[in-house]
């Protein structure tokens, strides 16, 4: 797998070293698990996936952790992207918001030894406003805007990453919180992800 992800130019050395360390086929459905190491999204049911590895690595490394972050995920999933979080950052707060994937992933994350991720169900566009503020913020489903509220719990120079366009393809961006509440906008590949669910 991390072959596969080298293959792309990527070369991250603490990513790929959580990477090693997560079993990615605990967070794969039992009949996909045979492809738990190709890179390729996996479908988990309820419309959402787990990001295939190449997606999961990129979106880590723009973030560009350090081990006494507190970083914000919205769209839990299986909970696959919140185990590496884990263990490149202090504390990881995690949004799904349908219940059944929630309380799923809640229950392998515990069971796997990941004692550092908190798993909230509800709507990931409000955030999590009483953990609030983050060092980072990661977005796994496509958004055509990035809800302001996510801004407002980002910290001063904290990352925000997330996949930013229409239904058929989004480009990857990363935005970084100035100090004087300005942002930074950054542009990457395009990708297609399974969209945020508003309840808007």
């Amino acid at each position: 797998m991390i072959e596969e992800i080298r293959a792309y130019g990527l070369s991250s050395p603490r990513v790929f070293s959580a990477m090693l360390q997560v079993p990615r086929e605990e967070f794969a459905p039992w009949q996909f698990r045979y492809l738990a190491y190709k890179d390729n999204a996996l479908s988990i049911g309820h419309g959402q996936t787990i990001s295939q590895p190449y997606t999961v690595a990129f979106m880590t490394d723009l973030l560009d952790l350090d081990k006494n972050d507190r970083v914000l995920e919205i769209g839990t999933g299986s909970g696959y992207q919140a185990a590496i979080l884990s263990l490149l950052a202090k504390e990881v707060y995690t949004v799904e918001i349908v219940d059944i994937l929630a309380k799923k992933a809640r229950k392998r994350l515990e069971r796997l030894g990941f004692k550092n991720v908190q798993v909230k169900s509800g709507s990931g566009e409000y955030g999590w406003k009483e953990k609030a503020p983050f060092d980072a913020i990661i977005i796994t489903a496509a958004t055509e805007k990035v809800p302001k509220e996510l801004f407002k719990q980002l910290k001063d120079e904290g990352k925000l990453v997330a996949p930013v366009g229409g239904r058929d393809h989004q480009r990857m961006m990363r935005y970084t919180k100035k100090t004087n509440g300005k942002l930074k906008k950054e542009k990457f590949q395009t990708y297609v992800f399974v969209p945020l669910v508003s309840t808007k």
